[in-house]
């Protein structure tokens, strides 16, 4: 048997095990609140040596920026004197020219003066030598002096002719040179093709497909050619369009990058290039814009303008032209008292036509106006851009301009090419002539315009229609179109069935 304690022990035990509890108690609560002080204080020094860390990175970036910009600010410093320096050399030039003529109307003046006096001498003389009025006595003066001198008259009016032609001629090359200077960029020409980098032989071999199935997808939806074994690493894309080529470019890039390639990804893929180009063309109808200074443009004008940007014209790309002839007419307009806007406007807007001629009936300048007219555009601007075909008379000076930077543009060096122009409408003619065929759906001239791949409604054509619509294409082009060699129709007519499982 245990023990039996006395009661007053037994509670005192019990006492005492509860203080030692609470004081357990209040030592571990104790302890926890020394603990997490330190933790605090560390935290807290943490932050503080990071804090002064990304200070000092940020006192070091802001010196660092505060050095680029004051290089960039000595620059356009340095380009400001040698602006001003040119412009008081050609300042001095024209002081110099206006003191010239100034001189010679007063030399002209002088002589006039001389003329005068002389002619009153000799009417005082022959009124006295005889009984004539004033009138006939100035008539027979006249007749006097143009007898005796005019060959001398004649010689000196030729002189002065000839020597103010010479003075308009130098100051127009002066001008042209100045805006010749003032813009001179290289032009890209690339007419016909485009490259994509393969990272390895599969990939090649996943393009192709199974006897050749993706490849044909691929041509189909885009309306291009895919070279495949012109290069190891990459595959040439050919076609005459360049809309045609930016769909096709982007869309095999993402082919590639997914890996999976099939007709359904081909179609996906496709789709999504084509709205990628067009949100490339709006965006490049606004920086040209921005680039020569032109604001307040219609967003629906700017859209159609940016389309330009994959339009060509004798190998010409049609918006780099279109900016160029901005610049030039700027600065023309500039030196000859013109309105600047007006004519840098009209300059980028005057081939705004080409973007949808090949969807609307009518030369592009007639499309232009159109255009132009709809979205509200300054009456002053269609004046200055309709006239650079000779299509309506020149109503303002900016036209004659806009005529001029249309002229400098097209006629320098390298900047338009003949032969690619041709080249390029014999395609679009190809594919034109197949279009007009009922029942076709799309038509693309290939391989250099050795090959038209017409695409029919398999519900509206059948087997035999087929080859008579492939016979007729054929018969078309002999007819009206010249060209070397012999062009391969290739006509398909596939059919495509589409079921849901739910």
């Amino acid at each position: 048997m245990k023990p039996v304690l006395p009661k007053t022990l037994t509670e005192t035990i019990m006492i005492w095990e509860t203080l030692l509890m609470i004081l357990g108690a209040v030592l571990f609560l104790l302890l926890g609140f020394l603990l997490k002080s330190y933790i605090l204080t560390r935290q807290k020094n943490f932050l503080e040596i990071d804090l002064e860390r990304k200070k000092l990175e940020a006192e070091k970036e802001i010196e660092e920026m505060m050095k680029k910009a004051r290089r960039k600010i000595e620059k356009e410093e340095r380009e400001i004197r040698e602006r001003k320096s040119k412009l008081e050399e050609k300042d001095d030039f024209l002081i110099r020219e206006r003191k010239k003529l100034n001189q010679k109307g007063e030399d002209l003046d002088e002589l006039k003066k001389r003329l005068n006096k002389k002619e009153k001498e000799i009417i005082g003389q022959m009124e006295k030598l005889a009984s004539t009025t004033s009138e006939e006595a100035l008539e027979m003066i006249k007749e006097k002096i143009e007898s005796n001198h005019r060959e001398d008259l004649l010689l000196a009016i030729n002189r002065l002719e000839t020597e103010r032609e010479e003075e308009l001629a130098d100051r127009a090359k002066e001008i042209i040179a100045l805006a010749i200077q003032k813009y001179s960029k290289n032009l890209e020409n690339n007419l016909v093709t485009s490259s994509v980098k393969i990272p390895d032989p599969e990939t090649k071999g996943k393009i192709i497909g199974k006897e050749g199935r993706n490849i044909k997808s691929f041509e189909k939806e885009t309306g291009v050619q895919l070279l495949i074994d012109q290069c190891p690493d990459e595959i040439v894309i050919s076609s005459f369009d360049p809309i045609r080529r930016e769909v096709a470019v982007r869309a095999l890039e993402k082919l590639i990058i997914d890996g999976i390639i099939n007709p359904a990804k081909i179609e996906d893929f496709v789709k999504e290039a084509r709205e990628e180009v067009v949100d490339v063309m709006a965006k490049a109808g606004r920086d040209a814009a921005r680039q020569v200074g032109v604001h307040n443009l219609p967003g629906e004008v700017l859209d159609i303008l940016g389309a330009l940007y994959f339009r060509s014209s004798y190998g010409q790309n049609v918006l780099k032209h279109s900016v160029e002839m901005a610049h030039i007419a700027e600065v023309i307009a500039e030196e000859l008292g013109a309105d600047p806007y007006i004519a840098k406007t009209a300059a980028l807007l005057h081939d705004i036509g080409k973007a949808v001629d090949f969807e609307t009936k009518g030369t592009h300048v007639e499309i232009g106006r159109k255009i132009l007219k709809k979205h509200g555009v300054n009456e002053e601007i269609i004046k200055a851009m309709q006239t650079h075909h000779r299509e309506y008379p020149n109503e303002n000076l900016e036209s004659y301009i806009v005529d001029a930077a249309d002229a400098i543009s097209g006629a320098r060096p390298g900047a338009r090419s003949d032969n690619a122009d041709m080249y390029i409408k014999k395609l679009e003619g190809l594919e034109k002539i197949t279009k007009e065929f009922s029942g076709v759906t799309d038509a693309y001239a290939l391989s250099a315009g050795r090959e038209v791949r017409v695409f029919v409604k398999p519900d509206e054509v059948d087997d035999y229609n087929a080859k008579k619509m492939a016979r007729e294409i054929a018969q078309r082009i002999e007819e009206e179109l010249k060209y070397p060699g012999e062009i391969k129709i290739a006509l398909i007519r596939e059919q495509r069935i589409i079921e849901f499982a739910r």
